[in-house]
Formats: structure tokens, C-alpha cells, sequence
């Protein structure tokens, strides 16, 4: 394993010229027991082949306005100076989708923390770091199952997780209870930090940043003066919807507003309500597994309207699912792209490309083990060491106020070429 050269990749600079970045090219299993979805070619007019990928466009500020990528510090190198000693035994635990339709998403970030956990162990053989996988399959219902396991497991001193905001709604009590620092990479619902949880930290914008900016780009940027605004049943899509819909004001287009649930494959009636609207767009609320099929049907049914949704479709499965229909979708997220060498040495561990919230599995990842390496044994002092924590990671700057937010974050957009 080739360890990650960072010293001058930190800040924005890099990030926006990364070029293996949230591609789409491989295979990538669903990880729900079914075949895997290869590659992304499609076909063009003169009977050739196009491969699509999800690409960087610019970064936003909750005002919806372009934001100059800045050049950062130094990210945090999880091989430290490679003096660490711990316990035998010490273990940090990843929770989230593993399996399921959406497993890519929990996939990501569990690949991107154990990078980082195997470049500390290789520099650090006075302590080697175990990271337990706990599957939630991205159901509220079993994290709640699988909550207990993690919490009844002494070695574990930090949980990477839980990913999705529903489960993690789920069993934020359970965590706090016992006091395990919980450090999400992915869970983006704006009330989960108002729950009073001492031990919750989320590592990007959350969806009160997020849709706030986003709407204010399509009304302001892109000049859209009627969205259609699709959400899902999920904590997730409610919440994303909520704030896209305020954020838009005007723009948003109440005759043609829909709901869809998780796990549906038929949009037919969310189809015609919005072929029939004069929109400009539509925003989708909601994870991958959904927006593959509903862009595929919109584009049958005549829609040729942009398509715009956020982090929970902004995965390369999203475009290996929906093929060409995906072509020029614009995709939010308050995660960072890859920078070059991160993305060259994930691949090699993970045999794949990075996704949506790789970088931010590693960079969390990294931050609990400095916490190990500070001498940090327990599970409290790895909560107060992330409440006090102030330092560069791949992605962003990471330092976060009393409620556990971060005290700063933007927004990427990204689109589908």
C-alpha cells in the first residue's frame, strides 16, 4: 500500500483540480446481493460509446453565489510520526448501508476510513487499530438492532456513523447514553443536532446549508423560475425537501410538488404531473436507488427538463443505473471531490473509485485515530478530543461549535458528463 502524498494537496485548490473524482468507470457492486453494475458507456448517435462520470463544477456559498476555490493548509496525515502506542485490541467501529440498494453510499466511506486506518497501522506498530463493519442496511428499524453491538463492544472507542440521518435519528440516544463518540460523514438532516447529544459531531454542511444554497443557485445562477420539487419518505428526503422548497420561494412550483417512498421503481403518476407543469426544472430529494429509475422514466415520458438532486444520488451508481438519462444532472453535495493521489491510492485498496463521502471517511477516520495517538483510551476522551479538535483534512478545514456542527462548510456542485 502506497501511502497518500498530502502535503500540497489541503484546501480547495486541489480538490478542484482533481481529476479522478466521483468517476463512474468499474464495476461497483450494490453490495444487496445482486449482479454488479458495470461501467457507464453510452451510446451515441453515430453508434459509438460515451462513459460518463460525475464531475466538479463549482463550489457555492449559502447565498447560492460561486465561490473561489482558496488554497488550505495541510491535512492531517493518519500515519502521524508513527510513535503511537495503545492498547492491543483498540477498535474504531463504521455503521450505515453496507448491504441494501444504497449500500455504495455506507460502502464509501467505510473504504476511505480504511485507508486511513491502514496507513496508520503500517507507520504505527506500537498500536494497530482494528475497524469493525456494523451493517445497518441503511434502515432505521435495524440500526436500532444493531446499535446495542456496538455500544456492548468495549474495545470500540468511536463510531464512524451512523450514515444516513434516519438511522442515525434512530439511535442517537442509545450512543449518547453510552457515551460513544458518534462522527457522521453522511448524515445531513439539520435536526440531528438539536437532540442535546454531547457525543454527535457531523463532518459537513448539513441540508440547512445545503438546500438554502442550492435553491439560491438554480433561482440566482441558473435562472430557473419554476422547480418541481420530488422528495422521498426518508428523515433525508423530508428534511432536504423542506429546505429546497423554502430556499426556492417563488420557484418552487406547487402543482407539480410529488412524493414518492423508498424502494418504489414506478414514478408514473409523478411522471405526468410534472409533464404537464410549465417548469424549468425538477429537484429530487432523496437516494440514488430512486433517482436512477425516476430520471429514466422522466426522460421515456418526455420530461427533458433539468434534473437536479443532492449527495443522496450523488454517487457513481446513480450513473451506472440511470446511463444516459443521468447526462447533464446537477448534483449538490457539502462533500469534497478526491484529490488526485488520495483518489490513485483508494483505488488501489478498495479496487475501485471513490464516491460520494470517500474523502470524508478518511478524514474523520484520521481524526479519531490522532485522538489514539494522543493517548486518548477511552471513550469519553475521544469525544472531548473530537469537541476540541481544529485541523485540515482532505476535504475542509474541520472544527466544530458546541452543538457538534462545523463552524464553517460549503457546498460542491457537480455535474453529470
Amino acid at each position: 500500500m502506497h501511502r497518500t502524498a498530502r502535503r500540497a494537496s489541503g484546501g480547495a485548490a486541489l480538490l478542484l483540480a482533481a481529476t479522478l473524482v466521483l468517476t463512474a468507470c468499474g464495476p461497483q457492486s450494490q453490495g444487496g446481493g445482486g449482479d454488479e453494475t458495470t461501467g457507464t458507456s453510452t451510446e451515441t448517435d453515430d453508434g459509438g460509446s460515451t462513459e460518463l462520470s460525475i464531475v466538479p463544477s463549482v463550489q457555492i456559498d449559502i447565498e447560492g453565489a460561486e465561490v473561489e476555490a482558496t488554497e488550505g493548509g495541510d491535512p492531517a496525515d493518519p500515519a502521524g510520526d508513527g510513535s503511537a502506542e495503545c492498547a492491543e485490541g483498540t477498535a474504531i467501529a463504521m455503521a450505515g448501508a453496507l448491504t441494501g440498494p444504497n449500500a455504495a453510499l455506507g460502502l464509501n466511506i467505510l473504504y476511505g476510513a480504511q485507508l486511513a486506518v491502514d496507513e496508520f497501522n503500517a507507520a504505527n506498530p506500537g498500536c494497530q487499530v482494528t475497524i469493525k463493519e456494523f451493517d445497518t442496511e441503511g434502515d432505521p428499524q435495524k440500526a436500532t438492532q444493531v446499535a446495542p453491538q456496538i455500544v456492548g463492544d468495549a474495545s470500540v472507542l468511536g463510531l464512524l456513523g451512523p450514515a444516513f440521518s434516519g438511522e442515525t435519528a434512530a439511535t442517537g440516544d442509545v450512543f449518547n447514553q453510552a457515551g460513544l463518540l458518534s462522527l457522521s460523514a453522511s448524515a445531513t438532516n439539520p435536526d440531528l443536532t438539536k437532540n442535546g447529544w454531547t457525543n454527535f459531531f457531523r463532518g459537513l454542511a448539513n441540508d440547512a446549508v445545503q438546500g438554502p444554497s442550492v435553491a439560491k443557485y438554480l433561482v440566482n445562477t441558473k435562472s430557473f423560475g419554476s422547480v418541481c420539487v420530488v422528495s422521498d419518505n426518508s428523515d433525508y428526503g423530508i428534511g432536504l425537501a423542506q429546505q429546497i422548497t423554502e430556499g426556492l420561494g417563488d420557484a418552487a412550483n406547487d402543482e407539480c410538488a410529488a412524493e414518492v417512498k423508498t424502494g418504489d421503481k414506478d414514478f408514473s403518476a409523478a411522471v405526468q404531473i410534472i409533464s404537464g407543469a410549465d417548469a424549468d426544472a425538477v429537484f429530487y430529494a432523496g437516494y440514488y436507488a430512486e433517482a436512477a429509475p425516476f430520471v429514466q422514466q422522466l426522460r421515456d415520458g418526455g420530461v427533458d427538463i433539468p434534473f437536479v438532486s443532492a449527495d443522496g444520488t450523488n454517487d457513481p451508481q446513480f450513473v451506472s443505473q440511470a446511463g444516459a438519462s443521468s447526462e447533464g444532472a446537477i448534483l449538490s453535495c457539502p462533500c469534497g471531490p478526491a484529490p488526485d493521489e488520495f483518489a490513485a491510492a483508494y483505488e488501489e485498496s478498495a479496487g475501485q473509485a471513490p464516491g460520494v463521502y470517500s474523502v470524508e471517511g478518511y478524514d474523520l477516520a484520521t481524526i479519531m485515530l490522532s485522538g489514539i495517538a494522543s493517548g486518548v483510551a477511552d471513550r469519553a476522551g475521544l469525544i472531548d478530543y473530537v469537541a476540541n479538535y481544529s485541523g485540515d483534512g482532505l476535504a475542509r478545514t474541520y472544527e466544530w461549535d458546541s452543538a457538534g456542527e462545523l463552524a464553517a462548510a460549503l457546498i460542491w456542485i457537480y455535474e453529470v458528463q
